[in-house]
């Protein structure tokens, strides 16, 4: 039953207490990364928050942290939606927390468009498929399965360690266009690029797409996933800005970043993953021949939903405004009658949403991750401890809280248990619901 309620990683920073870093950050951002052209337009201020996935060690609490500006705008020119490079990409990639094999869920989603795109593509022994941020190998391990080569290019060194231990060679850098030159010299060159959720953690666009189209064969082709902007706006999804996404994609901005390249979008897929995502297909410009109604269908869904409407923008603050004022009292109600609470999760999402709401353990006392790699950790900001998923059964909580809602499905799955004792699960985006 549902009930609706209403509408790396261990780090010590600086000196000085709530240390707030580089005030004018973002200052390097007055111009769309896309088309240049001068960013005046705010869609969302989740005012200043750490690094989402800057987990802190117990021995960095009497520490300050980093607090960045968190400013999402749109461009009124070309609508891409994107925020200020906070810090470079090195500080923030070079060692990742987020381990995708973890996720039952997402591991099915890569062994399903591994079986699909193999079909699809007659892709063989004698093909070449690189996948562009392939964090632990838990996508090519499937094609690799199939005899089909595979590289994967990953810029996190804890990452990638993971994905060597499998068997799968991994270049541990950023893609540019210096890198994929380089690659190219070396003869590779891919049938298919697969490149998941990576797209939005780019800031420098241009450089990146040119890297993909150097190492795309001419007759290659690639694939992107990404959160669609249509779902974040009309979802309330605000978690998913944070300072690692510098970019939000509709289908028109993404086709516009990809024609600059004299790259094309052919086909494309609307996904659930991520509360909902794209998958584009693309290839040369040259070797296009016929395009996907879908891609008509979408285009003119973008336009219903008024993407191109700076109004859009204004009315989105203002529900995720709303979304902030209805889960605090949710949890200032439940503490009022000797409630408990606990988080599920500790996600980067789950970051910006604590952190925007000013939620701390006065209101949550514990949150749970799989990951090791995180276990004995503080949330960035709210310093809220991450256990193993076993603490939930000592402590018994009243409510769990589902941060990675893209996921509540497998969770609630995973953790039925806590129905034992009448536990129920909340979700708090789009709106707070309660699972019994």
């Amino acid at each position: 039953m549902v009930r609706r309620l209403a509408g790396t990683l261990s780090c010590c920073h600086g000196s000085g207490l709530a240390l707030i870093a580089d005030l004018n950050a973002g200052q390097n951002a007055k111009l769309c990364r896309l088309c240049a052209f001068p960013l005046r337009h705010s869609v969302i201020d989740l005012a200043s928050s750490p690094l989402a996935e800057t987990y802190l060690s117990p021995d960095c609490l009497d520490q300050p942290e980093l607090f960045y500006p968190l400013h999402a705008k749109v461009c009124e020119s070309c609508f891409l939606v994107q925020v200020a490079q906070a810090v470079a990409p090195a500080d923030l990639f070079s060692e990742y927390a987020y381990f995708s094999s973890f996720s039952d869920s997402w591991v099915q989603h890569a062994k399903n468009y591994v079986e699909g795109i193999t079909a699809r593509f007659a892709l063989g022994p004698e093909s070449q498929v690189i996948e562009v941020a392939s964090n632990d190998g838990y996508l090519l391990q499937f094609f690799r399965e199939e005899q089909i080569p595979v590289l994967g290019i990953e810029p996190a060194r804890n990452v990638a360690q993971a994905a060597f231990e499998k068997g799968i060679p991994t270049v541990v850098e950023f893609l540019g266009e210096s890198i994929a030159r380089s690659l190219v010299k070396q003869g590779k060159q891919a049938d298919l690029i697969v490149a998941n959720n990576v797209l939005a953690q780019v800031p420098d666009l241009h450089d990146f797409v040119s890297g993909l189209k150097l190492l795309l064969k001419p007759n290659g082709v690639m694939t992107l996933e990404f959160p669609h902007l249509l779902s974040l706006i009309g979802e309330n999804q605000f978690d998913t800005i944070y300072h690692e996404h510098f970019s939000y994609f509709s289908l028109k901005t993404a086709e516009n970043l990809f024609a600059r390249h004299k790259l094309a979008v052919f086909d494309v897929e609307k996904l659930e993953t991520h509360g909902g995502s794209l998958r584009l297909y693309v290839t040369h410009s040259s070797g296009v021949k016929t395009l996907n109604p879908s891609l008509a269908t979408l285009r003119e869904e973008e336009k219903h939903a008024r993407l191109e409407n700076l109004d859009t923008y204004s009315l989105f603050s203002s529900r995720v405004r709303r979304v902030k004022r209805d889960f605090l009292a949710f949890l200032i109600e439940a503490r009022e009658k000797n409630k408990s609470i606990v988080a599920y999760g500790a996600p980067a999402k789950g970051n910006t949403f604590l952190n925007y709401c000013g939620i701390r353990t006065d209101l949550i006392d514990y949150t749970v991750d799989r990951n090791p790699y995180k276990h004995g950790k503080l949330l960035p900001g709210v310093r809220i401890p991450i256990f193993p998923i076993a603490k939930i059964k000592d402590t018994k909580p009243d409510f769990l809280l589902i941060l990675p809602w893209n996921l509540k499905a497998e969770i609630m799955a995973q953790i039925a248990f806590i129905r034992e004792w009448g536990g129920q699960f909340v979700v708090a985006i789009p709106s707070v619901e309660v699972y019994t």
